[in-house]
C-alpha cells in the first residue's frame, strides 16, 4: 500500500510496515527515463521475496509513476517538496533504521549521498547511480553536493558503458571507487514493430524533456535546412515538456518552421506516439543509455542521432539508423533528408532495429543484471567500502 506522507509534522511519527530488503531512493516519479526503469524493475522483481520499498525525495501522488508503483503494492514513502534537504536526510535515515533494508539504492545521481548517509552505521549496502555524463552530473550538482554525490556511495551503477568509463578515468578524491554497468531495458510487449511505412507514418518523431542538454535548438535549425534543401513537406512532432518550451516555440517562429513543427507536450503513451512516426531524431549533447532510442528501435523505427553516451552501442550506424558526429548539423541534415526520401531504407533499417531490440532489451535482463550487480558490489559479502577501484559488473 502506498503511504504518504511518511512523517507527521513533528517528524516523530513514522508510519512504517514490516522491514523491506531493497529500499530505492528516487528524486521524483514524474515522466522520465530513470523513473520508468525503476517501475520496470519493481514490476518484474519477485516482490514477495525481495520486499522492495521506495522513498521519493520530492513527492507528488499525481505523478505518473507514483500511481504505477502504488498499483504494484510497493510501499512509497514521500517527502513534500517544501521540506528542507537536511530534514529529508534526517527522515530518510530514520526510515532506514526502522525498515532495516539490506540495500539502499539511489536511482539517480543527485540522491547518491542521501542513500549513503541513510545506510551509514546500519549494515545496509549503499549503492548510487550514474545515468549520464559523470563530469556534467558532478558539475550540475554544485561544488558541495556534486562532490558528495560523486564520492559516496563508493559503488555506483551506471546505465551506460561510456559513462562508466568516463567516471573511472576521472581522477581525484571525489570519484566513485567502483562503477558497475546495468543497461536499460524495455517492456517489449508495449511496442509493436511495423514492417511497412503506411500513410499514417507521416511525421518525424522527437521525444525528451525540453531542457538545454537535449539541444532542441539544433533540431529546429536542422528542420530549417531540410526545408531549404527541398523537403518543404517535412513534419516533426516533439513529445515532451519543460522550461525551454516558450523559447523553442519562439525560435521555431524566427526560423520560419512553426508550420512544420508541432510541440505535443508531455505524453504518457510513447508507444502510440512512435507508431505514427516514420523515424526518430535525437540531437542531445549528453546521454547515458537513452530510453527513447531503445523505444523507437522496438517500434521498428530507424534512428538518426548525434553521438552521445551509449547511442553508438544501440544504433548500428548504416544498419538500424545513423549515428552523426556530435554537433555536425550538416551531416544530420543529410541523413534526415535521406530517410525522408527513401521509404524502403526506412523499412529495412526499422526491421534491423526491431530485431536488435527484441534480442538485447528484454526486462528479464534488467532484473538479473541488477541483482548480479548488487552481489558484485558486496551484497551478502561484507561492506562495499572494502572493494577495490574497478570497472565491471553486469554488462550487456
Amino acid at each position: 500500500m502506498a503511504i504518504r506522507p511518511l512523517l507527521g509534522q513533528s517528524n516523530s511519527q513514522l508510519q512504517i510496515p514490516p522491514r523491506c530488503r531493497l529500499l530505492y531512493v528516487v528524486g521524483q516519479l514524474g515522466l522520465g527515463g530513470l523513473e520508468r526503469q525503476l517501475c520496470y524493475l519493481l514490476a518484474n522483481l519477485d516482490r514477495a521475496l525481495y520486499r522492495p520499498g521506495v522513498v521519493v525525495w520530492n513527492c507528488n501522488p499525481n505523478d505518473k509513476y507514483y500511481r504505477d508503483i502504488a498499483d504494484l503494492k510497493v510501499p512509497i514513502y514521500g517527502f513534500p517538496l517544501e521540506w528542507h534537504p537536511l530534514a529529508k536526510l534526517k527522515a530518510l535515515r530514520a526510515i532506514a533504521r526502522r525498515l532495516k533494508p539490506e540495500i539502499i539504492h539511489s536511482c539517480g545521481f543527485h540522491t547518491n549521498f542521501a542513500a549513503y548517509y541513510a545506510a551509514w552505521g546500519t549494515g545496509a549496502l549503499a549503492i548510487g547511480s550514474l545515468r549520464g555524463d559523470f563530469v556534467r552530473a558532478r558539475r550540475e550538482g554544485g561544488a558541495v553536493r556534486g562532490a558528495l554525490n560523486a564520492r559516496w556511495p563508493v559503488c555506483l551503477i551506471s546505465n551506460s558503458v561510456t559513462s562508466a568509463d568516463v567516471a573511472n578515468r576521472t581522477g581525484g578524491f571525489f570519484t566513485p571507487k567502483r562503477v558497475l554497468v546495468v543497461r536499460n531495458a524495455l517492456d517489449l510487449k508495449c511496442f509493436k514493430c511495423a514492417n511497412d511505412i503506411s500513410r499514417r507514418r507521416d511525421y518525424v518523431a522527437a521525444v525528451g524533456s525540453l531542457l538545454p542538454v537535449k539541444r532542441w535548438d539544433r533540431l529546429l535549425r536542422v528542420i530549417r535546412k531540410v526545408i531549404d534543401a527541398g523537403r518543404k513537406d517535412v513534419r516533426v512532432q516533439i513529445a515532451g515538456d519543460g522550461p525551454l518550451r516558450p523559447a523553442l516555440e519562439n525560435l521555431a517562429g524566427n526560423l520560419g518552421v512553426s508550420a512544420n513543427v508541432q510541440f505535443q507536450g508531455a505524453i504518457n503513451d510513447v508507444s502510440a506516439f512512435l507508431n505514427g512516426a516514420k523515424f526518430l531524431v535525437h540531437t542531445s549533447e549528453s546521454e547515458g543509455c537513452p530510453n527513447v532510442v531503445m523505444e523507437a528501435m522496438a517500434s521498428g523505427l530507424p534512428v538518426v542521432a548525434m553521438e552521445a553516451g551509449d547511442i553508438p552501442c544501440l544504433v548500428e550506424n548504416g544498419r538500424s539508423g545513423f549515428v552523426v558526429p556530435q554537433g555536425d548539423e550538416i551531416a544530420f541534415v543529410a541523413r534526415v533528408s535521406q530517410l525522408l526520401g527513401d521509404n524502403e531504407l526506412c523499412i529495412r533499417m526499422g526491421l534491423a532495429a526491431c530485431e536488435k531490440a527484441q534480442r538485447e532489451f528484454p526486462l528479464e535482463r534488467l532484473v538479473s543484471d541488477t541483482l548480479m550487480a548488487y552481489r558484485s558490489a558486496g551484497w551478502g559479502q561484507g561492506s562495499v567500502n572494502n572493494l577495490p577501484r574497478a570497472c565491471g559488473g553486469a554488462q550487456s
